[in-house]
């Protein structure tokens, strides 16, 4: 007897239909029965030999940061490299912050890089719960300091520095902009924030509505969340979770993406609404059919191509009215 759909089958579009099939067929234990090294291993993307996006030149580095030197990939756009400084996008993985490796978000970084003229720095961080928070924002913003420090060696504009990331990296970049904000360095040119995890009520109704959703089900999310604040996890605050701060006023322009069949979509959605709220200039985008995860899958989802467009709208949009500050 074949087992019946949940009920949000019908809202996913023929695409995603078909990889949620392939994802219950391999997933068929939830990740937080798996536990961290088995979803690992069940979940881990192989570094691809032929990849979808062609670029001339993806430098392996090592960057410097308080826990040792991380694992981290440049990709530089098509161009000349004499050509004036470029602007860069820092962008961080996802992964729940327990799963997720440079080669997951690789096409993703190739298709940005080839199509916007910016650079993309993929960088490593510590994942929990070996490492809990605050060891991947660490990680994520010594990432950012370094680029900063090298850019122009590099041939990257250090006033152009955008910081993205979907899921969890969503919330390391939104998280960087706040702690960046905090301490009172220059902000990057622009936050963008795919699905971002920024909350950690779990009250929004998405959360009922797609308990059971592709890829990350509530509890798996919830679990994940457990394991990246360990035991402080009731008294982080707003570095952790980003919806926990008092204003976001300040913060840098944010293009905010989210899937239509994803427990995280309404605490994303309104994160977007409160930067609105508090004067930083936000676009959102909610893309039908889909679930959480589609935005790395280039060449699966062909809402991923959609959403890259999206991206690459933004970050041209930054380039030709962003100033130096």
């Amino acid at each position: 007897m074949t087992k019946p759909h949940p009920s949000h089958w019908d809202h996913l579009d023929p695409d995603a239909q078909l990889v949620a099939q392939a994802i219950a067929e391999v997933l068929t234990t939830p990740l937080r029965e798996l536990g961290p090294e088995a979803a690992r291993e069940r979940l881990s993307t192989a570094p691809s030999e032929n990849p979808k996006t062609h670029l001339d030149r993806v430098d392996e580095l090592t960057v410097p940061g308080r826990s040792g030197h991380l694992r981290a990939r440049l990709y530089h756009p098509p161009g000349p490299s004499t050509a004036a400084p470029r602007p860069a996008l820092v962008y961080l993985h996802g992964g729940g912050f327990v799963l997720g490796t440079l080669d997951g978000v690789d096409e993703l970084c190739r298709a940005i890089a080839a199509r916007s003229g910016w650079a993309v720095l993929s960088p490593e961080y510590r994942l929990a719960p070996e490492h809990p928070y605050p060891a991947a924002l660490e990680d994520s913003f010594d990432a950012l300091a370094w680029l900063r420090g090298s850019a122009l060696e590099l041939g990257i504009d250090p006033d152009l520095i955008a910081v993205g990331g979907d899921s969890a990296g969503g919330n390391l970049a939104a998280a960087l902009c706040l702690k960046i904000r905090d301490l009172g360095l220059p902000r990057p040119a622009s936050q963008v924030l795919a699905y971002p995890a920024v909350d950690d009520s779990f009250a929004r109704p998405s959360w009922t509505e797609f308990a059971d959703a592709p890829l990350l089900t509530g509890a798996d999310a919830r679990w994940l969340w457990e394991q990246y604040v360990g035991a402080a996890r009731a008294e982080v605050g707003h570095h952790a979770a980003p919806m926990k701060a008092t204003s976001l006023r300040g913060l840098p322009p944010a293009l905010v993406l989210t899937a239509e069949v994803d427990p995280l979509r309404d605490d994303a959605e309104a994160y977007a609404e409160r930067l609105r709220n508090d004067g930083v200039a936000t676009t959102a985008i909610r893309y039908p059919g889909v679930f959480h995860g589609f935005f790395t899958e280039v060449g699966v989802f062909a809402k991923t191509d959609a959403a890259i467009e999206d991206v690459v709208r933004h970050l041209h949009g930054l380039a030709a009215t962003t100033s130096p500050t």
